[in-house]
């Protein structure tokens, strides 16, 4: 009897142990939070995460940045850190992982819908039609195969950028108003209709925190922010499972 009474009183303890650590752990990321807000005089913080490096904290900005600090926020590390055991950049892996998203969460009715082949792999893009890199782009996905392409007019660099994106949504073929002036340089012509949809697809992209064009996303939620060559979004592809 004693013998399980000390069993069932060791459990106890543990488990009231263990919730106070998890206890104090949220505390202070509450700390860390409040703390790197007061020294930045705004509630910019996203949020605070304990790391398994030195004592720090992660700290997510709202504008996308990362920094770390200590709990006591006596100093802030604008860099990234690096573990020197495998050389993995644990700054980049982690932006990485925050900036994938939900790939079915995307209205994807919003897009302007290009398949080229069986379109088996599917990708989209935010793209302002001003975009030099996006015309770049463009030329480069016209060498692929197999692909569905949906692009989301985001037109974020110009009122002029806004007029394209209304006239090639409005346009009988989207798809090919889009192709001929990206690849073409062919002024898509002018139509009417209600292109609201331009509009909801700037609010989307300022929540995904898309702030450049062209930015692209997989369907296992990567983000490939820029400009990438055919052969590199290839071989980006390839290592998304389907």
């Amino acid at each position: 009897m004693q013998s399980l009474f000390m069993r069932s009183a060791f459990k106890s303890l543990s488990l009231a142990l263990a919730l106070g650590i998890a206890a104090a752990a949220q505390a202070s990321e509450a700390d860390v939070k409040k703390g790197m807000e007061a020294f930045i005089g705004a509630p910019a913080v996203e949020s605070v995460t304990r790391t398994e490096y030195g004592g720090l904290y992660e700290v997510l900005l709202k504008n996308g940045q990362l920094v770390y600090t200590d709990a006591k926020t006596s100093f802030i590390i604008d860099g990234n850190v690096i573990d020197t055991a495998t050389r993995r950049d644990v700054t980049q892996a982690r932006l990485t992982q925050l900036a994938a998203i939900d790939f079915s969460t995307l209205p994807l009715e919003q897009a302007v819908k290009v398949v080229k082949g069986k379109g088996t792999r599917v990708i989209a893009t935010f793209e302002d039609p001003n975009c030099g890199y996006c015309k770049r782009l463009g030329k480069e996905l016209a060498q692929m195969d197999d692909i569905t392409i949906y692009t989301f007019l985001y037109p974020i660099l110009s009122e002029d950028s806004a007029v394209k994106s209304n006239n090639i949504w409005c346009a009988k073929d989207q798809g090919d108003a889009w192709t001929s002036w990206v690849v073409d340089g062919k002024e898509p012509a002018r139509a009417d209709c209600d292109a609201a949809v331009v509009a909801r697809n700037v609010e989307l992209g300022q929540s995904l925190r898309i702030s450049g064009t062209p930015t692209i996303f997989l369907t296992d939620g990567t983000r490939i922010g820029g400009y990438v060559p055919a052969a590199e979004l290839e071989k980006a592809l390839a290592k998304v499972k389907r």
